[in-house]
């Protein structure tokens, strides 16, 4: 029973850790992502707009 709740207790264990480094993983590129936008500036498409005039 004891090797039951052990290798019960492993398992859990080894989930956790895996959902962890998932969650790590996710914060790491939306770190990255947001660290491209701070060191390039303004990304945004220039739009230019045009009107006939009246």
């Amino acid at each position: 029973m004891k090797i039951i709740v052990l290798l019960f207790a492993i398992v859990l264990a080894f989930g956790a850790t895996l959902v962890k480094s998932a969650s790590d993983k996710e914060e790491i590129s939306t770190r990255k992502v947001l660290n491209e936008y701070k060191h390039n500036g303004n990304m945004l498409p220039v739009v230019e707009v045009t009107a006939p005039r009246a």
